[in-house]
């Protein structure tokens, strides 16, 4: 099997998971981990190092900020600029991954936006994803609720709320600087991006980015 990568001609890509992480940070300027909901088992998962590349984590609330953010650093490159969507999903009881359709919805949501802003070149899996959130941009709340993981998070108690968690993979430090985030369980510090000053109409309280995530699968 060839180790190319087919979504590398695009300008914004999609994929799941850490294996999808893994497929396709190398060859972007941005990462987005689209991350809807806590992780229903939290202390399950794959810690994993993001130093190395721009990474920043959205969900349904945050969805339009990550794009303005992400069409500034397009800016202050001045030339051809790659965002990879990554929809985190959540882990079976086999450790598989299950593709959680509620960070589907957040990786579409982010993909549209982006095209409302002009990156808009997509690969036909980004562009998938992004007709899925359009089409169904109506029933979002309830879907998320009503989701696999929405249902496992009911019953253990905890509140879903689309929009108004901590991202799986972030720290609660990370949480205070992103007034819309996600809920979650570990560990990942927020810092600004190096030599990057946000957009006068981006908060950089609403946007950061992230240096460490636990992919669920």
């Amino acid at each position: 099997m060839s180790d190319a990568q087919p979504q590398i001609k695009y300008q914004v890509r999609f994929d799941w998971g850490l294996a999808g992480f893994q497929a396709l940070a190398a060859d972007a300027d941005v990462i987005v981990l689209a991350d809807a909901l806590p992780a229903v088992d939290a202390a399950r998962g794959f810690p994993t190092q993001l130093a190395a590349h721009t990474v920043i984590v959205a969900d349904l609330s945050t969805s339009t900020l990550v794009a303005d953010w992400t069409l500034a650093r397009q800016a202050e490159k001045g030339d051809r600029f790659s965002v990879a969507v990554v929809a985190v999903g959540e882990s079976r009881a086999d450790g598989s991954i299950r593709f959680a359709m509620e960070d589907q919805l957040v990786a579409g949501a982010v993909i549209d936006a982006l095209a409302a802003l002009g990156i808009d070149h997509c690969s036909p899996e980004a562009a998938a994803a992004a007709a899925s959130y359009v089409g169904l941009k109506r029933a979002v709340k309830h879907l998320v609720k009503a989701s696999e993981t929405g249902q496992a998070l009911a019953e253990a108690g905890q509140a879903v709320a689309a929009g108004q968690t901590i991202a799986a993979g972030q720290s609660v430090e990370a949480a205070q600087a992103v007034e819309a985030a996600q809920a979650g369980g570990a560990a990942a510090q927020a810092v600004d991006a190096p030599g990057q000053v946000p957009d006068a109409g981006v908060s950089a309280a609403a946007v950061t980015v992230v240096t460490d995530f636990v992919f669920p699968a």
